[in-house]
């Protein structure tokens, strides 16, 4: 299966972050927590929005922004409301890294002023009123959109109903 990572940096929302684990649990992406962060990761409304997904986590910590680019590669695509390009817009390669900001903030102007080409925006309405998309919504827009173009690598497509087996 191909390896897609998902990077919360400095993410405050203990349920947020709970809920995006759980996405990640589901399919298979490792998440990767970049500190400091806005709760411990033993906080209680982390873990309830997790639910009992915990075990099948792949989840890396890292104390700062430095250390994660110091271990890790790329390719990486920044989701952030200004940017240039649309996510659907963009191929995301095996082993792509979506990093996505606090949920106050969002990513570092430095960092979204270095790498204006990689980053990528989910569509919406042009008011000033609406600034932004819940932070587990986005990253589950994004996830989506990575296996939607992987084709589902490993992931069941097709269910039934347990009543009506045969």
């Amino acid at each position: 299966m191909p390896t897609l990572n998902i990077v919360l940096v400095e993410p405050e929302i203990p349920q947020n972050t709970g809920n995006i684990s759980r996405t990640c649990a589901a399919t298979g992406a490792r998440l990767h927590l970049v500190g400091p962060m806005g709760f411990t990761i033993d906080d209680k409304k982390l873990k309830r929005a997790g639910l009992d997904y915990w075990h099948l986590l792949d989840i890396t910590y890292y104390e700062s922004l430095e250390e994660f680019f110091e271990k890790n590669d790329g390719p990486f695509y920044y989701f952030y409301t200004k940017a240039k390009h649309i996510h659907s817009d963009v191929t995301y390669p095996d082993g792509a890294y979506l990093v996505f900001g606090k949920e106050t903030r969002g990513l570092p102007e430095e960092l979204i002023h270095d790498n204006p080409e990689n980053g990528v925006r989910l569509p919406m309405i042009n008011n000033d009123a609406a600034r932004s998309l819940n932070l587990s919504n986005t990253v589950a827009v994004g996830v989506y959109e990575v296996l939607r173009q992987w084709g589902y690598p490993d992931l069941r497509t097709e269910g039934h109903l347990t009543q009506f087996d045969d």
